[in-house]
């Protein structure tokens, strides 16, 4: 059984530590709003198989294992890799010492396949959402465009992250979020995360590594979101995204609650990457020497 949680720990983890939060994510997956399913049982996954699956990305929420797919006539296409998932259910067994009935839990994970990895089995509800029509934010695409030695920036993947390794940015596709504002709410997040990087404001070399949930990790996305928070309203949209940035905020600073000045020093970083991506860091070192 521990290999089991091992096996689902290390794969949330690995998600985290990439960026991506499965909970949090102000766009659609594509084509479905509905929650991931198996294809050939028709029965939807519950509990942290929906987080595992929601976070890959694909655009069906269908899934089968090899064995399914094959029943249905489909292959699952040549080097593509399933994902774990966990099946949980609680066995009837005889107690060796008393003889009596007694519950043990049986955990057992299972790989599977998304739709969009299979050819020849067709969804049988894949209706397409139509696609929001984006429309840059001038004041926010300026912002973007004009920050100093920027990150390599890419709409490849539908999640976003910062990879500092590559010294990449990835964000979806702008028209699969819910408004332009939470585009450029989320671009600005992943921006702040990449002044860390050592040849901007250096907070963390790239080669340390990052453990969700550990003070330093929980610091960083806090300095990320308030440097959003700072960049939204120079743009012009911060009340839009006030009450989501608020619960964001307010989730980190719960793990670094009690220890103010964290908080604090979070706070002045924050504004150092807001300086950094508006490129006022010249200016400001004037004012310092006139001062």
């Amino acid at each position: 059984m521990s290999q089991v949680y091992q096996i689902i720990t290390d794969r949330i983890v690995s998600l985290l530590e990439e960026g991506t939060i499965p909970w949090n994510r102000p766009w659609s997956g594509g084509p479905s709003h509905e929650w991931p399913a198996n294809l050939k049982t028709g029965h939807g996954y519950r509990g942290i198989n929906v987080f595992l699956l929601a976070a890959m990305g694909y655009s069906s929420r269908f899934w089968l294992s090899f064995k399914q797919a094959r029943v249905m006539g489909g292959h699952v296409r040549k080097g593509e890799h399933g994902t774990p998932i966990i099946f949980w259910k609680k066995l009837q067994v005889e107690d060796r010492e008393t003889g009596e009935p007694k519950e043990v839990p049986m955990l057992r994970y299972y790989t599977v396949f998304n739709l969009d990895q299979v050819d020849g089995i067709e969804a049988p509800d894949a209706v397409q959402i139509p696609e929001r029509e984006f429309s840059p934010i001038e004041r926010a695409q300026q912002i973007i465009d004009n920050m100093p030695n920027p990150p390599r920036i890419e709409h490849v993947q539908p999640r976003a992250f910062y990879r500092s390794k590559d010294d990449l940015v990835n964000l979806p596709r702008p028209e699969l979020f819910k408004s332009d504002e939470y585009y450029y709410g989320t671009a600005f997040h992943e921006l702040t995360h990449s002044t860390g990087h050592e040849k901007r404001l250096g907070r963390r070399p790239s080669d340390v590594p990052r453990f969700y949930g550990d003070r330093e990790y929980s610091q960083e996305e806090l300095v990320a979101e308030m440097g959003a928070a700072f960049l939204c309203s120079e743009a012009g949209i911060g009340q839009v995204l006030i009450e989501d940035q608020a619960a964001y905020i307010d989730n980190w600073i719960n793990v670094l609650r009690g220890t103010p000045q964290m908080v604090i020093k979070a706070a002045s970083s924050a504004q150092a990457a807001a300086d950094y991506i508006l490129n006022k860091q010249n200016s400001l070192e004037v004012s310092n020497e006139e001062s």
